[in-house]
């Protein structure tokens, strides 16, 4: 692995709701992530997780600090840039799923790969290669309200990679899930990380799910507490 990939420096995050007390969301946060990573984020609710991925992630900007993605300084790019690196290099997966309910499974998971676009054998050939990965290859054609919370994620899962983005991040992604569902879904990531180079950031607080990472974050009140690669 590449060390440097994602450097983060000095990220602090302030929320102030008008009227009302400020909130320190993350304080001081320095993290470096290797290319090929697969790193949990751990901590108790509150603790600053989902605000850092989404800082990483450029859905949400830091109060100070920076952000560093493959050499491109990502607290510096206007609203604009950052939506088109999110498209060409970032996946996502959140807890909600997040997919759109009028297009069909097939359709979603070819979403992000048509806005770059590709064509449509390149979008047919890449979605039933990742279905059958995922083992949703007989879904395709089904509407995100016709499949079970397990299969909506791996849905979610497909269409965040489908566009071969450099890096991966994944809210609480086994949350919604039973343990089978959530155990199957981390041995779906991990498969895309070693197979596909893929360098996933997953958010968690279940001990079994932060067990399968490499990398080990763990955030307190804003701070990262603990830094460890786990071999």
């Amino acid at each position: 692995m590449t060390a440097e990939f994602l450097e983060i420096k000095q990220i602090t995050k302030v929320f102030q709701p008008a009227k009302e007390v400020k909130v320190l969301a993350l304080q001081s946060v320095n993290l470096s992530i290797s290319r090929g990573d697969f790193a949990v984020i751990s901590g108790p609710s509150g603790s600053g997780k989902t605000t850092l991925l989404n800082i990483i992630g450029g859905l949400d900007r830091a109060t100070s600090g920076t952000v560093t993605l493959d050499g491109q300084l990502l607290s510096a790019m206007s609203e604009a840039e950052l939506c088109l690196t999110r498209r060409e290099h970032i996946g996502f997966v959140f807890q909600a799923y997040n997919l759109i309910p009028v297009l069909s499974a097939k359709e979603n998971i070819e979403y992000v790969m048509r806005l770059q676009g590709s064509s449509n054998q390149q979008c047919a050939e890449r979605t039933q290669q990742l279905a059958q990965k995922l083992s949703i290859d007989t879904l395709l054609n089904k509407l995100p309200n016709q499949l079970s919370g397990g299969q909506q994620q791996r849905v979610a899962v497909a269409r965040a990679v489908a566009a071969t983005p450099k890096l991966l991040l994944a809210d609480e992604p086994t949350a919604n899930l039973d343990s089978k569902s959530a155990a199957d879904l981390l041995d779906m990531l991990q498969r895309l990380n070693e197979d596909e180079g893929v360098t996933i950031i997953f958010s968690s607080h279940d001990p079994v799910v932060i067990a399968k990472a490499k990398h080990s974050i763990v955030l307190k009140d804003g701070e990262v507490v603990a830094d460890e690669y786990l071999g």
